[in-house]
């Protein structure tokens, strides 16, 4: 008999609930993806607050932004 993953048993007994439950469950999933999105970007933001605190960034233009490209790449 092969094994099944814990991710198919998670979506058989999904399914086999109501569709109420199923809505609330995906509210819930929905709802906790977003936090952690936050969460993520919160964090990155502080790290790059922290990265120009310590003068790790730089200022400029797109066009700045280009020109620093260009000259890398050759």
């Amino acid at each position: 008999m092969q094994s099944r993953s814990v991710f198919d048993e998670i979506l058989d007994k999904v399914e086999e609930m109501p569709l109420e439950d199923q809505n609330m469950i995906i509210e819930i999933i929905r709802n906790r993806y977003k936090e952690k999105r936050r969460e993520e970007i919160l964090k990155h933001a502080q790290e790059t607050l922290e990265e120009h605190r310590r003068g790790l960034t730089s200022q400029g233009s797109v066009a700045d932004l280009f020109r620093k490209l260009e000259e890398w790449s050759t």
